[in-house]
């Protein structure tokens, strides 16, 4: 299990766009599509397009659920410890202020995250 350096962002731009490179990877679209989908949901949510509600809206629309990680250990529950345990399937792991993708035990993000202690994670039924 490990890490891949993505960054979807069309112009390669390094901005604090976690939600729409997360969902790029989860759905297999571009960097463009993934934020009309969030400012979307935004503007029928009348809130922003980097907020939960906005994320958790479209994920929803395409079939994924949340579960909250189990806080026995609330420190000590890595991204790459719920790689490990997760190696198949498609998830977006939510932490304190960001969210990444993982596909089949690997993360994708911008920067390594495996050492972040997740506190939610979304995935979709097969």
């Amino acid at each position: 299990m490990g890490y891949v350096f993505y960054n979807p962002n069309p112009v390669g731009r390094f901005t604090m766009d976690c939600m729409p490179r997360a969902l790029t990877k989860a759905l297999d679209i571009d960097w463009d599509t993934a934020s009309v989908l969030l400012c979307n949901a935004a503007i029928n949510m009348a809130t922003v397009e980097c907020s939960n509600e906005t994320l958790t809206a479209v994920l929803r629309q395409h079939g994924f659920y949340r579960e909250v990680i189990s806080n026995d250990c609330p420190d000590c529950y890595t991204a790459e410890e719920f790689c490990n345990d997760n190696p198949k399937g498609i998830y977006i792991l939510g932490f304190w202020g960001h969210v990444c993708c993982a596909i089949n035990g690997t993360l994708y993000d911008t920067t390594d995250t495996r050492k972040e202690v997740p506190i939610y994670f979304w995935y979709k039924h097969d």
